[in-house]
């Protein structure tokens, strides 16, 4: 096994995550099988109860794990699924020796940070390193992502921790890359070397030398700076690599491409390449370039996203990404603008006119309307408003988790008549109560005791949108992460009155999708498909919206249509993967616009055969996050 340790220094947040995406993504260009971890040294437990103004979204894997939104990059940068213990933090690693100490696994010792601490750490990353996140197989290369900056005392465990670790696997199975700012003041234009100087030089104090240093800049820097810094930190000048601000992701792999890093890790970590190598840049070069030429030139499609979360853009990170993946692969520009639910509610109008009006302009002007999952009472009926005037006026609407409630209330009120029907989580005395607490929920404990992880949804028999954006499947397997559920005695009352629901759990008494056929797109899901999209194959829920938005659902559906391909056989399988979600393929189909199931466009028949060329590319308020029901 090898080891990429990725740090940073001068400020947190200044891109480790993609870096570590992009070494593995080059990694994976050569044939080598990356898994990632990513440490955080705080002492919670894991992310659960995070606000998302502290650390943006809360990521849920197929586990149940709640953890850090980095976890979300690594998955879709290198299409792998990872563990809940891909997420280390302070607080998991103390509670498992302070366990082990109260069953006396060390004999009475003095249990301290070293050596005890320090080993848990070591023992932790090399059983963890060894989980297959692809498949059955043993990943070759594990990258680590060391959070936080070099120097803070809350990393100082972990620093420690591998610099032992750098001995413990020998050089040859160790490599070190350092993250720095490099800040160019606007005063005189010039980029400064210091900060990197020192952070380097305390890296080193701490017994750790970087094999790479990673330059973070905002525009780009030249030779001489790198010469400089080369001089300064005792590295050889191709070991100083310079990424400035891109126009997107995407070329962060290519561009270390340009500057050779994948040949020095092959040196560097004595790796055997297998040849040829595949073609996963080519594909990550055409897919920057499409973002480029759509950014610059490309059709635009306008969402608005009514959120309670949207001072910070990284609490909606992966619904974001889904859009942005599902516009790509139609082949529109996304423009995507954010909506405070709690200025779209009658109060805002008295009390701030301007923003209310301001909110429902923006609503107005979309093409297509998302409401996302939330906490606590704050904004809830201005999510209500934006589903009702979704309904009426025939807006395409996805709607998420809270948003699926929130759908549901809003027709039990206004088509129903039920005019106090609410959530329990709102009002738990409500006469009405549409939206109730699962038995699984038992109060008390906050992290972790929410419907967590990937679960089955199965899918009623008949006509249904969202099951023909999945490939028509008896059932799909998505994320989960909630308390609370449609409450099952209203569900024949709302199908009477049209909304259909037409997916349910595996017991069939839990609902899981809706839609409103005497719509263009209203549909919902108690699940979070966001969490499954790749760049290259975008989530059901999130194409279909996008398609509506851009009044081409019609038209991807149709048998007219002069593109049209086969869906994979039963069970058959596409670049080593189904479907996103999709547990049982539907049998031979056609579906337009050379589109296969979750936009997988790159598929290709090969000579006739009907088998597929595998090279799909497949990257508030406080109190309410703790102490309320929802994501």
């Amino acid at each position: 096994m090898k080891y990429i340790l990725v740090t940073g220094g001068v400020i947190s947040g200044v891109g480790k995550g993609v870096i570590a995406s992009s070494f593995g993504t080059l990694l994976n260009s050569c044939g080598i099988d990356v898994t990632s971890i990513k440490i955080d040294p705080y002492i919670n437990i894991d992310a659960g109860t995070f606000s998302p103004y502290e650390h943006g979204e809360v990521y849920v894997l197929d586990d149940g794990g709640e953890v850090d939104l980095d976890l979300g990059n690594y998955e879709r940068f290198l299409d792998v699924t990872l563990h809940r213990d891909n997420n280390i933090t302070t607080g998991k690693i103390y509670k498992h020796v302070i366990e082990k100490e109260r069953k006396g696994d060390y004999l009475g010792k003095t249990v301290q940070v070293v050596p005890h601490i320090t080993d848990a750490i070591q023992e932790w990353v090399e059983r963890v390193a060894h989980q297959p996140v692809k498949g059955t197989a043993q990943p070759q290369v594990c990258i680590v992502e060391l959070g936080g900056t070099i120097g803070d005392i809350e990393g100082m465990a972990f620093v420690e921790g591998f610099r032992q670790f750098q001995f413990k696997v020998k050089r040859e199975n160790f490599c070190c890359a350092h993250v720095s700012l490099v800040p160019m003041p606007k005063s005189t234009g010039e980029a400064k070397t210091k900060p990197t100087q020192a952070s380097v030089r305390e890296l080193r104090g701490l017994g750790l030398s970087p094999d790479l240093i990673v330059c973070r800049s905002e525009k780009q820097i030249g030779e001489e700076v790198k010469e400089k810094i080369s001089n300064f930190c005792h590295v050889a000048t191709k070991q100083v690599i310079c990424i400035h601000d891109l126009s997107s992701i995407y070329h962060v792999p290519l561009l270390m491409e340009e500057h050779n890093v994948v040949e020095f890790l092959i040196e560097r970590l004595q790796l055997n390449v297998p040849n040829p190598r595949n073609s996963l840049m080519t594909r990550w070069r055409d897919l920057a370039n499409r973002v480029d030429t759509l950014a610059t030139a490309g059709r635009k499609v306008n969402i608005t996203l009514v959120g309670k979360y949207t001072k910070l853009e990284d609490a909606y990170a992966s619904v974001t990404k889904a859009l942005q993946h599902a516009a790509i692969d139609r082949d529109f520009n996304l423009n995507l603008k954010f909506v405070d639910a709690s200025h779209l509610e009658k109060t805002m109008q008295t009390e701030d006119p301007v923003k209310y009006h301001e909110a429902w302009k923006q609503l107005c002007v979309s093409d297509g309307v998302i409401v996302p999952g939330g906490f606590g009472s704050r904004g809830i009926e201005g999510k209500i408003s934006a589903c009702q005037w979704c309904r009426e006026q025939k807006k395409p609407l996805l709607g998420i988790c809270l948003g699926l409630q929130a759908m549901v209330i809003e027709f039990a009120r206004n088509v129903l008549g039920l005019k106090e029907a609410n959530t329990t989580e709102i009002d738990p005395k409500t006469k009405d109560p549409l939206v109730i607490d699962m038995p699984e929920y038992h109060p008390g404990d906050m992290g972790g005791t929410m419907r967590l992880g990937k679960r089955t949804t199965i899918f009623k028999e008949g006509d249904s949108i969202i099951r023909k954006l999945y490939g028509n499947p008896t059932s799909v397997s998505e994320r989960h992460r909630h308390r609370y559920e449609v409450n099952p005695k209203y569900v024949n009352q709302l199908e009477a009155k049209g909304l259909r629901f037409v997916g349910y759990d595996s017991e069939k008494t839990r609902m899981e999708i809706l839609e409103y056929p005497d719509h263009p797109y209203y549909v919902a899901t108690q699940f979070h498909p966001e969490y499954l999209s790749r760049p290259l194959k975008p989530s059901p829920p999130f194409l279909g919206l996008i398609l509506a938005a851009t009044k081409g659902l019609e038209k991807y559906f149709s048998p007219a249509c002069p593109e049209t391909r086969e869906i994979p056989q039963q069970n058959e399988k596409v670049n080593g993967d189904l479907p996103n979600g999709v547990i049982e393929p539907q049998k031979n189909g056609p579906l337009c616009n050379g589109k296969l199931v979750n936009g997988m466009d790159k598929m290709k028949l090969c000579n006739g055969t009907g088998k597929f060329d595998s090279n799909g590319l497949g990257s508030h308020d406080e109190k309410e996050s703790v102490t309320s029901n929802e994501d």
